[in-house]
């Protein structure tokens, strides 16, 4: 898995976007980041570990290629913004719902 800053990020997530355009899906997950490298033990050990400001991990995969970045407290409004507008300019190729099934079951209803 790649690090990478927030724009060069939203750039190699634009490229995953028309790479997976004809075929293939771009997975994108979202987590709280604390900094931590290592995962913190289960019992025992009680570390006090409180992280200096809360940040998120971002990562997005197209099942060969993984990217991640982690954006902080003060570039969250901005990194948001740009990633609204990609996710807009790259989710026309979702499917629409089928309104066969819908009208069956209204009138296995009646």
């Amino acid at each position: 898995m790649v690090l990478l800053e927030n724009d060069s990020f939203l750039t190699e997530l634009t490229r995953l976007f028309q790479k997976c355009r004809s075929s293939g899906s771009v997975v994108i997950t979202l987590k709280k980041y604390d900094g931590r490298t290592k995962p913190a033990p289960r019992k025992g050990h009680t570390e006090s570990f409180e992280p200096a400001d809360n940040k998120c991990l971002i990562r997005a995969s197209d099942g060969k290629k993984k990217i991640s970045t982690v954006v902080s407290t003060k570039e969250v409004i901005k990194f948001q913004m740009a990633y609204s507008n990609l996710l807009r300019a790259h989710m026309d190729g979702l499917k629409k719902k089928d309104k066969k099934s819908k009208s069956k079951k209204t009138k296995a209803t009646q």
